[in-house]
């Protein structure tokens, strides 16, 4: 598996791990507190999402030079 690969696999599990094994702290820090935020105050469906776009965004910013 690619870095990039595994950095999506890390935020698919955790929101925010990849970002941390990309080395964006803060980036990983908005994850990690605004995926929980949106599973309580939606009822899981924009959660979901957040676990989506927190592994694509882990996983571009892997690939980026």
């Amino acid at each position: 598996m690619t870095r990039a690969g595994n950095a999506a696999v890390l935020s698919l599990i955790i929101p925010g791990v990849g970002q941390f094994y990309n080395g964006c702290f803060w980036r990983g820090i908005f994850w990690l507190i605004i995926t929980p935020g949106l599973w309580i105050g939606s009822g899981g469906f924009l959660g979901w999402v957040c676990h989506v776009l927190s592994a694509i965004t882990a996983y571009k910013k892997a690939q980026a030079p």
